[in-house]
């Protein structure tokens, strides 16, 4: 008897429709899989075996045949293990094939017989419902997570004996009902706060401006200044997510492996720090079977690169594209998948290596070294940085001065206020156009709202000249003017405006002009 079952497998962010079909024939006693099939996949039809024998399903020896199509691209991962043993189950008559008609099936399947997690079950929920599927029979670590899009009935079991049986009730699967949307409460924040912070002002207006318009930052100073520490608490600013947000960048975690079963979804915004040790793979995604990297789990968040020039060079340039285009191709022999890459970059670095330069008391570099070290960077990426922000070392007495205090800096909560205003502010400018702050204009949309007086164009060719600025650095000064002018509530780019943002290239031309 032919029997069939629809699947699904995880390419990149996306799920494909797999067809899993079965033929069970007189013949020699045996069973082959074919379709195109990656050695992951083709050690299936062993565990399949040995799962349906311990759960006590005795098959007549027959000739097995199982075929996973298409055949035109290779079968990846651990989802076919479930499918491919109800539909050898159908083909041997066990199950009615009407029985799986509008269903979609996935899961891995233990040699006991238990339906282990796989990764990537919000993509397959959302191919199922574009295919027209019923409902989703999945395992049931991950029902929580597939009952999160709340677009189609979810079946969650924990073994196959229960999976057949759920099928061969006479009420079956049609009788589940779609659950709603699952709601979900993000979290009050409870990390470092702004108020931990002692004096570098400069440094928390950078701060402020770069989350408000979604601008890159890169800080300068020597050790022990606060830079790692004013970084880890710019999440406490970050406004909170949208549930579309969630569900987007909960779907990079889930194809990840990185959700919890438990807590299925990101309800914050991602602050990844990877180590400067990081391959170029690792932080832009790839590998045999492409999967996001740091770049694309930093998406709609932070990603922080501390100790900037200790980075490999070359891992450093892949940021140069992705920071354009807010996305990622990566390309392979068989096929190529897009990775989004909406990330605000935070860098810190030291000026040199000891740390101590410009102060040349303290600073044990040579000039070529000094030289050397800044060159690590690349003008390119440090066009693409839009503000600079230098910390000093803190004096001792302004540090002990506000520990005996009761006096406090500001809290996280009140610059969080303003910069969800901003934001508001700049969604409402944006709604119905490509952009949704600021950071993310084109050569176009600054042109179009960027427009500027006739003593701030004066005052803008002035700074071009005078700096060298690039036009790609020209633009993203206009772009943090442009958010300048929203934080003070200003329909337009004023002289004030350009001057701070102006201000924070300085560090360019003092390290590297």
């Amino acid at each position: 008897m032919y029997s069939s079952i629809l699947s699904a497998s995880v390419f990149g962010l996306t799920a494909r429709k797999i067809r899993v079909e079965a033929d069970v024939s007189n013949g020699l006693p045996g069973a082959v899989m074919v379709g195109y099939l990656a050695g992951q996949v083709r050690e299936t039809m062993d565990r399949v075996r040995t799962a349906l024998k311990n759960s006590g399903f005795a098959l007549e020896p027959k000739k097995i045949t199982v075929n996973l199509a298409p055949a035109g691209f290779k079968k990846e991962g651990n989802f076919f293990d479930l499918p491919v043993a109800l539909t050898i189950l159908s083909a041997y008559g066990l199950l009615e094939e009407k029985q799986t008609e509008g269903l979609l099936v996935v899961g891995e399947l233990g040699l006991n017989g238990e339906v282990c997690p796989v990764s990537g079950i919000l993509p397959v929920v959302l191919e199922a419902k574009k295919e027209g599927c019923k409902a989703c029979m999945v395992p049931w670590d991950n029902v929580k997570e597939a009952e999160y899009a709340g677009i189609l009935p979810v079946i969650g079991v924990k073994t196959l004996r229960e999976a057949v049986s759920f099928l061969g009730t006479q009420n079956n699967w049609k009788t589940v009902s779609i659950k709603k949307q699952a709601s979900f409460t993000v979290p009050s924040y409870t990390g470092p706060d702004f108020r931990d912070i002692r004096g570098q002002q400069e440094a928390r207006r950078a701060a402020e401006i770069a989350v408000s318009g979604f601008h890159n930052l890169l800080l300068i100073g020597p050790p022990g200044s606060g830079k790692s520490m004013l970084a880890s608490r710019i999440p406490s600013i970050l406004p909170g997510l949208s549930r579309e947000e969630v569900l987007e960048i909960s779907s990079i975690y889930s194809v990840a492996g990185l959700l919890n079963t438990e807590h299925p979804l990101v309800t914050e915004r991602p602050f990844r720090a990877p180590h400067h040790t990081i391959t170029p793979q690792a932080l832009s995604g790839g590998g045999r079977i492409p999967r996001p990297g740091e770049i694309s789990l930093a998406h709609r968040g932070i990603l922080f690169l501390d100790e900037l020039p200790e980075f490999p060079r070359i891992a450093l340039e892949v940021l140069r594209q992705p920071l354009e285009n807010r996305k990622i191709l990566i390309s392979r022999s068989n096929y190529s998948e897009e990775f989004p890459a909406d990330f605000l970059l935070l860098a810190a670095m030291n000026p040199c290596k000891c740390g101590y330069y410009p102060d040349m008391q303290r600073c044990t570099c040579t000039e070529r070294e000094i030289h050397g070290y800044l060159h690590r960077i690349s003008r390119p990426l440090l066009d693409r940085m839009d503000l600079s922000a230098e910390m000093s070392r803190i004096p001792f007495e302004e540090l002990w001065k506000k520990e005996r205090e009761e006096a406090q800096e500001e809290n996280s909560a009140a610059i969080r206020s303003r910069v969800e205003r901003v934001q508001k502010l700049q969604l409402q400018r944006y709604e119905g156009t490509p952009y949704r702050f600021n950071g993310d204009l084109d050569s176009a949309g600054v042109q179009k709202y960027c427009v500027l007086g006739t003593e701030e164009e004066k005052i803008l060719e002035g700074m071009y000249r005078k700096f060298s600025l690039t036009a790609r650095s020209c633009h993203r000064l206009l772009k943090v003017a442009r958010t300048l002018a929203d934080m003070d509530e200003s329909e337009k780019i004023r002289k004030k405006h350009l001057a701070e943002a102006a201000a924070f290239r300085a560090a360019d031309e003092k390290y590297w002009g």
